[in-house]
């Protein structure tokens, strides 16, 4: 059965706010706030991938201590303008 867009975005705004950290619940919750319902279709799917890492690794690539995997960079760049006071000073 396939999930509508309506079903994923609800699901991913939920992945999004119950992480392992409280800075990824922060920062993820921030992004599907502003961003899931204006994702195409391939970027949710990305944005759905991307859900599936690591929150220190999600953590490292937003803040810049290590660059994100090629797949996820300009999800991450667009994740990081968010996150400004959370990960860095404003």
């Amino acid at each position: 059965m396939t999930e509508s867009r309506d079903t994923a975005e609800r699901r991913l705004a939920m992945r999004s706010m119950r992480r392992g950290i409280k800075e990824m619940d922060l920062i993820l919750s921030d992004f599907a706030g502003r961003h899931l319902a204006v994702l195409s279709d391939d970027e949710l799917a990305i944005y759905d991938q991307l859900l599936e890492e690591n929150d220190h690794d999600i953590y490292a690539w937003v803040n810049g201590q290590t660059e994100a995997p090629g797949l996820y960079a300009a999800m991450v760049v667009q994740i990081a303008k968010g996150a400004k006071g959370i990960v860095r000073p404003r």
